[in-house]
C-alpha cells in the first residue's frame, strides 16, 4: 500500500510539471516586424507557439513576469570555431611519413571539402557557455584549415547532446587562399596558383556531374565514374565563404565568384568602407569581422606606418554603417574573439554611424538569412525556434543586464557577476 501511495504521489508531481513557458507583458523586439511595447511570448516544445498582446497563458506554463523586461531574438555569431576541440592538425604524426608536395590540381592540395564539422561539434567547449552568457544562442561554426577547409554548420548553443546541437549542416564551404603545402613547397605556390586550382576543381566538378548523370541514365555497357570525395564534398556545399579584407581582395573575389557562378559569401571586409559600389553591384552578402585592426603590440615604435594602414585602422569600424546605408546584407562574426569582445566591436561600429536597429539585425536575422535558416531562427515569430534573450534594459547598451537566455525553449541563467573587492571584504 505504501509503495502504491509513493508511486501515485510521484505521478501526480510529474503531471504538475509545466510543459510550456510564457514571458508575459514584456517589451518584445521581434526584428522582423517591429517592436511590441507590451506582449507575451508563449513557448512550447522548443518553439515559439505565439507572440502578441493579450494572449491567454495556458495553465500548464511556467510564467516569467515581463514588466520592465525586453525580449530579443538570440544573437548569432556568423563565423566561428565554437564547439570545436581545436584546429585540424596538419603536421604528420611520428608514425607516418610526410606526404609529398602536391604537383598539380589532380593531387587535390589542402582540400578537405568532404569533412563535416557537424560530426565533431561538442557543447563541452567552454566557449559555448561563455558566448551564451553574453546573449548568443547560435553560431555558424566552420573548419578553417586548408584551401577547401570543409563544410560548416549552424549550431545552437544549448543542449549538450550532439544530436540536438545542429540546426543546419552543411551550411557552406570555408575557403582560404593558402599558398603551398608541406612547409611551403608544392602546388599551388602562388596566389595565382590558388585561384587556378579553385577554377580547375570546379571545371572537374562540372565534368564529374555530367559523367555521373550520363552513367545513371544508361549504365549498361559503360564504365562507372570513379568516386571523388573532394568533388562530392563541393557538390554538397550550398555556398562558398571567401576571404576579402582589403579593397583589392574585395574586387578580386567578387569577380572570381561571378566567374565560378556559385553562391558565395565574403568575410573580413575591414576595407568594406572603400567598396560599397563593388559590393552592391555584386549582390553578395558579407560577414564583417569585429576584430578591428590595431597596431601590433610588439611593433617597432620607431617604424613609420603607411597612410593606408592608418586610414584603415581609423575607418574600418565605419564599414557596417556604410553597408547598411547602401542596402548591402551583412552580419557580424567574432574572428577568434570572445563574445564580449565581439559585442564591444559591434558597439564601436555603432559609434561610427551604424544604427542600433541595423546592428541588432546583423546579429540576428541577417546571419539567418545569409545561411538560409531565416525560416526557423533569427527573429521572434510563431513557429520559429525559441532562441531568446531577456534583458533589463537595451541589449546593445554599454552595460546590458541579461536576466535569461533561452535556447531551444530551455531557460538558462547567466553566471553571477564576479564579486567586487568590497563585496569580498564584507563576506569575511
Amino acid at each position: 500500500m505504501r509503495l502504491f501511495l509513493l508511486l501515485f504521489l510521484a505521478m501526480a508531481a510529474w503531471a504538475e510539471v509545466p510543459s510550456g513557458l510564457a514571458i508575459r507583458n514584456a517589451k518584445v523586439v521581434t526584428v522582423s516586424s517591429g517592436t511590441l511595447p507590451k506582449a507575451t511570448v508563449l513557448i512550447r516544445d522548443g518553439l515559439i507557439e505565439a507572440v502578441g498582446p493579450d494572449l491567454n497563458v495556458p495553465a500548464d506554463s511556467w510564467v516569467i513576469e515581463g514588466e520592465g523586461l525586453t525580449v530579443y531574438p538570440g544573437l548569432v555569431d556568423a563565423l566561428s570555431t565554437l564547439g570545436q576541440d581545436g584546429p585540424r592538425q596538419n603536421a604528420p604524426s611520428a608514425a607516418t611519413q610526410p606526404a609529398p608536395p602536391a604537383r598539380g590540381p589532380e593531387d587535390r592540395p589542402r582540400t578537405f571539402s568532404w569533412e563535416r564539422i557537424a560530426d565533431k561539434l561538442r557543447a563541452t567547449d567552454p566557449r559555448v557557455e561563455s558566448a551564451r552568457s553574453q546573449g548568443f544562442t547560435s553560431a555558424a561554426t566552420f573548419p578553417l584549415a586548408g584551401i577547401f577547409a570543409g563544410q560548416g554548420a549552424i549550431m545552437n548553443l544549448g543542449d549538450a547532446r550532439p544530436s540536438r546541437l545542429i540546426v543546419l549542416s552543411p551550411a557552406g564551404q570555408y575557403v582560404s587562399f593558402v599558398i603551398g603545402g608541406g612547409g611551403g613547397r608544392g602546388f599551388p605556390s602562388s596566389l595565382m596558383g590558388v585561384f587556378a586550382y579553385i577554377r580547375q576543381i570546379y571545371l572537374d566538378l562540372d565534368h564529374y556531374k555530367q559523367a555521373k548523370a550520363a552513367y545513371d541514365r544508361d549504365p549498361k555497357g559503360r564504365t562507372r565514374p570513379e568516386y571523388d570525395r573532394a568533388l562530392e564534398g563541393l557538390a554538397e556545399s550550398p555556398r562558398l565563404l571567401f576571404p576579402a579584407v582589403s579593397l583589392g581582395e574585395i574586387d578580386r573575389v567578387t569577380r572570381f565568384a561571378k566567374e565560378l557562378n556559385v553562391p558565395a559569401v565574403l568575410f573580413g571586409l575591414h576595407e568594406g568602407y572603400r567598396a560599397p559600389e563593388i559590393l552592391k553591384a555584386s549582390g553578395l552578402p558579407v560577414l564583417v569581422s569585429t576584430k578591428w585592426p590595431t597596431r601590433a603590440p610588439d611593433a617597432d615604435p620607431e617604424q613609420v606606418e603607411s597612410a593606408r594602414a592608418l586610414e584603415t585602422r581609423a575607418k574600418a569600424a565605419s564599414t557596417p554603417g556604410i553597408l547598411a546605408k547602401n542596402g548591402i546584407k551583412f552580419a557580424f562574426y567574432s574572428d577568434g574573439q570572445s563574445a564580449s569582445d565581439m559585442l564591444r566591436g559591434v558597439k564601436k561600429a555603432m559609434q561610427m554611424g551604424l544604427p542600433e536597429a541595423d546592428a541588432l539585425r546583423a546579429l540576428t536575422l541577417a546571419p539567418a538569412e545569409i545561411f538560409g535558416v531565416a525560416d526557423r531562427m533569427g527573429s521572434i515569430e510563431k513557429g520559429k525556434i525559441a532562441n531568446l534573450v531577456v534583458t533589463r534594459g537595451d541589449l546593445l547598451s554599454d552595460r546590458p543586464r541579461i536576466e535569461y537566455i533561452i535556447v531551444d525553449g530551455i531557460k538558462y541563467l547567466p553566471p553571477p557577476p564576479p564579486a567586487t573587492p568590497a563585496a569580498k571584504e564584507s563576506t569575511r
